[in-house]
């Protein structure tokens, strides 16, 4: 994990999906995008990781790699990692992308403190229509792009309600 993780005076985004090759990435590089244009990168420290330590070293599958660079995200950095127990401590924000990933989140947590870090990336869409981001990784190449769609939705809200935040501490 990258040192700048411990450093408390920037906010710290998790995202978690399985096993950290499609969902998660393109989660955290939506994010860093919207902090990037919104002009609050440097308040921000986003990253992404699994439940499950299958393909912890791993660069993001193919098909999330086209999608993303389709979209005109950078996506060729990415390696998997896998969530512990120890990175509760490390991020603000926990994001899971879907119930199963939250459950697993939630069991891993020790306290309530860690607990109340964990939230749904779909929790912070107006009316979604499932609070589960579907997993495309048995799934055509195309499907990789509607996920891409619905994670940039909810990355749009979950940054409309972050940004006040990010903005006042740059000027602070």
């Amino acid at each position: 994990m990258d040192p700048a993780f411990l450093d408390a005076s920037r906010f710290r985004i998790c995202f978690v999906c399985t096993g950290n090759i499609c969902r998660s990435p393109m989660a955290s590089a939506v994010l860093r995008r919207l902090a990037d244009e919104h002009g609050v990168a440097d308040r921000v420290l986003v990253t992404s990781a699994g439940v499950s330590d299958y393909h912890v070293g791993e660069t993001a599958d193919e098909r999330t790699i086209a999608a993303l660079e389709r979209a005109g995200y950078p996506a060729s950095d990415h390696r998997a990692k896998h969530f512990t127990r120890k990175w509760f401590d490390r991020f603000d924000l926990v994001i899971a992308l879907d119930r199963g990933q939250e459950r697993v989140l939630r069991q891993l947590a020790r306290d309530d403190e860690a607990r109340s870090k964990v939230r749904l990336l779909m929790a912070f869409e107006s009316d979604p229509p499932t609070l589960d981001v579907p997993d495309p990784y048995y799934s055509e190449p195309e499907t990789f792009d509607a996920v891409l769609q619905q994670i940039e939705s909810a990355c749009r809200r979950l940054f409309r309600q972050i940004h006040p935040v990010l903005a006042a501490s740059r000027r602070g």
